[in-house]
């Protein structure tokens, strides 16, 4: 009860719950990538049960604090780099999330025969392994950014709980404007490599600020943004034109 009538919890609550939902951002347009190789009767279940994974693993991870804090202890060094556990897996998730991304880039531009077939080839096992793997490196950087600011384990189970519901409600939306726009399908994934650089980056030792990178996607989908309405203006412009004619 006294957490409940803490003005500070709530603010700190608020505060954490929009940070999770930023860094979840990356994660939601991971999974929506995914689920668009499954049949169109499946991807909805299939992302809500991604999410949910999402979830479960953070709250798993918060729960294990002590097992995060050893994570960060070095187990070998690499030309006088200390590497530790946590270094490992973002080393791994972000060679993952390139090698992800770059084939998605691949299949995309090799057209709708291609496209077909990776559908065809695709399971709803194989696609949920795939994002669990990427759910365990999002959550390892989100729990880490919860623990640098709040104390209380419960505040942090709420806002991760809070964030998920969140993403819940925009992830379809989201997903379906990705599946529906392959320009903006395109921007998507070449973000997804940049964050794979930055995490093997941050696995490396060298720490990149994230909100340049949340700064560049926002820019640039704006400008995307602005390219669709106006095909979409000059596409009825034309069409009046034929009309006339």
């Amino acid at each position: 009860m006294e957490l409940l009538t803490d003005p500070q919890v709530w603010v700190a609550f608020a505060t954490l719950t929009a940070l999770e939902l930023v860094l979840g951002i990356d994660n939601i347009i991971f999974i929506s990538i995914l689920v668009d190789k499954l049949p169109p009767d499946k991807r909805e279940l299939v992302r809500r049960i991604g999410l949910f994974m999402a979830m479960f693993m953070r709250i798993g991870l918060l729960l294990l604090l002590s097992v995060i804090v050893g994570l960060v202890e070095p187990l070998f060094s690499v030309f006088s780099e200390d590497i530790s556990g946590r270094d490992l897996i973002f080393l791994f998730g972000g060679l993952f999330l390139i090698w992800k991304s770059t084939g998605e880039i691949h299949h995309s531009l090799e057209g709708e025969e291609a496209q077909a077939g990776s559908v065809a080839k695709s399971t709803v096992g194989a696609i949920l392994l795939q994002i669990m793997v990427i759910d365990l490196v999002f959550s390892l950087d989100s729990i880490i950014t919860a623990v640098g600011m709040v104390d209380e384990v419960a505040i942090m189970i709420a806002a991760v709980v809070a964030s998920v519901g969140l993403m819940m409600v925009f992830a379809s939306g989201i997903g379906r404007f990705v599946s529906d726009h392959p320009s903006i399908k395109m921007l998507a994934l070449s973000f997804l490599v940049v964050v794979g650089v930055v995490l093997m980056a941050e696995g490396l030792g060298h720490h990149v600020p994230k909100g340049y990178i949340y700064f560049a996607m926002a820019f640039s989908l704006i400008v995307e943004m602005l390219n669709i309405r106006f095909r979409k203006r000059s596409k009825k412009v034309v069409e009046l034109h034929q009309q006339r004619l």
